[in-house]
């Protein structure tokens, strides 16, 4: 079969990630002796540089980890809600919705303390060996990957009119980064060299003290006070009005990351783990629990139709059921009983445009008022007007549809990991003048509602997108893998693992690039979880590499398709190792002309 790029086998270390940069770092790491956790802590911080527009410091990262002597687990770095950011606090400012952008839309931030208790429980490096290569590209520049300057561009008027902190990084000469010219971020540089000083300052010669001493810097130190300074600026944000934000150093000195255990689901033989409730990640394993025990030709339009109507059910079920306020019924949702009954619901020669969840426990499920208007069809944001999302889709408001990025490590002991840094995007806050980079909007998955799964609540997750993936077969991990976009992200990574599962094997080893390379798509049939949280009905936007055929049949069927780009729909990276032999694999996303594996 032909694919863009080889799956790439060796035995000493194998990275995937969204930009050639943060992977060729991460690599370095590894060459250096170090593990697969220290390398990914060093490419998430250089993604926090390559990819302003889809992470920062401030934003969030769910990992999953599977030591190579230990149990797989899910690392949480979601920060939650303010102890201020309460519903009533939010309609009290006339809102029905948490801004899109701004202040208000900002969680506790949870990324960086994220890679630090990474770094800290399984990695080997310091604080200065990981940091160096972000610090780096900062302070020395870095030539940008081609969405930057469009993401700028977007926002321009935002950013000279309102955000003056944010265009003296970003539209330096009064113009948006140009590929091939560096750019670079003085502040962002200084600030981690900063950091590291303090911690070495603090912590001596010892690791560990290193990095809690980092960590204290983070929550109580010059960065949470700047931080919080930020959230205090009044700011124009998504609801055309200037708000203050939450954040306080309360906040920030009461929260840190923490390991729990992932929801898991057993398919054939693979064991696939996500994070839990409060991400959409059981999604993709409902997904797997509806299929049929045959399942039609891969690729086939049955194939498709079977898969975007399973989609559909399950999203149903994560709008009502999915969130941090109240306990997530994972267990019921992913039952064998449930999603029989469940199964029953797809027609398979009729489209669905409606939105069906169920009761998993016999309890009614409630959805927001805004769901429901938006499942009725009342006037409000049309997906197809963002197809493919594979980067994001930026208003000039700073609203952003499809974001985040990705990175997938195996090392030579087996350790694995995957993560899915987002948030903190140049575009959804000022950046912090003393910091170089800007606050999250999270909160904006959050709804105004009470009473229900992810209604706002202080000291809460909100729910989130961002959703990693590992597989284990015969109970051994054997699989990273994930991809950004939003609500699209647990759609293409079940393409993307049913591909990979179904379709044979490269080399000996697993087919990761024909997989990541096979023509993608999604619905948007379901409540967006980014502000404004519309949804299209019966929607389906597909690669038109996916055939006249194919999409004939299913438009005959009933789908709404919209035909996008050949190459636009998924930015999906994987790692994966064959336990029988030691031998490790890699792939990357061609999409978009800048994620790349790397490995020997």
């Amino acid at each position: 079969m032909f694919t863009t790029r080889p799956t790439l086998q060796g035995t000493f270390g194998m990275v995937s990630s969204t930009h050639y940069l943060a992977s060729q770092s991460a690599m370095a790491v590894l060459e250096d002796g170090g593990n697969a956790f220290d390398a990914a802590v060093a490419a998430g911080f250089v993604l926090h540089v390559v990819e302003p527009h889809l992470n920062g410091p401030a934003g969030e990262v769910p990992m999953i980890l599977a030591p190579a002597d230990g149990e797989v687990r899910v690392l949480c770095g979601q920060g939650v809600a303010p102890a201020g950011a309460t519903v009533a606090h939010y309609k009290g400012l006339g809102l029905d919705l948490v801004p899109g952008t701004g202040p208000l839309a900002a969680a506790v931030p949870g990324a960086f303390d994220a890679w630090m208790l990474l770094l800290r429980d399984h990695g080997t490096k310091t604080l200065a060996d990981v940091l160096k290569y972000a610090i780096g590209y900062a302070r020395d520049g870095h030539a940008p990957v081609e969405r930057i300057g469009m993401t700028v561009e977007t926002v321009r008027e935002l950013f000279a009119a309102e955000w003056p902190s944010s265009a003296e990084i970003y539209l330096a000469d009064g113009e948006p980064p140009r590929p091939g010219e560096l750019l670079r971020n003085p502040r962002l540089a200084a600030t981690w060299t900063r950091l590291t000083a303090e911690a070495e300052a603090a912590g001596g010669t010892d690791r560990v003290a290193q990095i809690e001493a980092a960590r204290r810097v983070w929550r109580a130190g010059f960065i949470a006070e700047a931080l919080v300074r930020q959230a205090r600026r009044p700011t124009l944000d998504t609801s055309g009005e200037r708000h203050t934000g939450t954040l306080t150093l309360a906040d920030l000195a009461s929260w840190e990351a923490s390991y729990e255990a992932p929801a898991t689901y057993d398919w054939n033989g693979w064991t696939l783990c996500k994070a839990g409730g409060w991400s959409q990640g059981p999604a993709f394993l409902q997904q797997l629990a509806l299929l049929p025990p045959e399942l039609p030709a891969h690729g086939s339009a049955d194939y498709v139709h079977l898969l975007i109507e399973g989609c559909k059910l399950a999203m149903a079920d994560r709008e009502a059921w999915y969130g941090d306020a109240e306990p997530v019924p994972v267990d019921a949702l992913l039952s064998h009983d449930y999603n029989a009954a469940r199964r029953t619901l797809v027609d398979p020669e009729r489209a669905s445009h409606d939105l069906r969840p169920g009761s998993p426990l016999g309890a009614r499920p409630e959805l927001s008022a805004h769901a429901r208007a938006v499942a009725a069809g009342e006037p409000g944001f049309d997906a197809k007007d963002v197809a493919g999302a594979g980067e994001p889709t930026v208003a000039k408001d700073g609203a952003t549809r499809g974001d985040t990025c990705h990175l997938d490590i195996v090392d030579r002991w087996g350790n694995m990991v995957a993560a899915t840094p987002s948030g903190g995007w140049l575009q959804s806050n000022p950046v912090v003048p003393e910091l170089g980079f800007p606050l999250g909007t999270r909160l904006q998955m959050a709804w105004l509602d009470e009473g229900l799964p992810n209604s706002l609540t202080p000291g809460r997750r909100p729910r989130t997108t961002l959703t990693p993936s590992l597989a284990l077969r015969d109970g051994v991990p054997v699989l990273a893998f994930g991809t950004p976009g939003g609500d699209q992200q647990d759609q293409w990574q079940v393409h993307f693992f049913l591909a990979v599962a179904l379709r044979g094997t490269v080399r000996g080893g697993l087919d990761l690039q024909g997989a990541i390379d096979a023509p993608n798509w999604h619905t948007d049939s379901f409540p967006g979880s980014f502000f404004p949280r519309g949804m299209h009905p019966g929607s389906v936007t597909v690669e038109s590499r996916l055939g006249d055929d194919v999409i004939a049949e299913l438009r005959r069927r009933g789908h709404d398709v919209t035909v996008g780009d050949a190459w636009s729909e998924g930015r999906l990276c994987a790692v994966a190792r064959d336990p029988r032999t030691g031998v490790l694999s890699a792939a990357a996303n061609p999409r978009g002309m800048q994620g790349y594996a790397v490995g020997r």
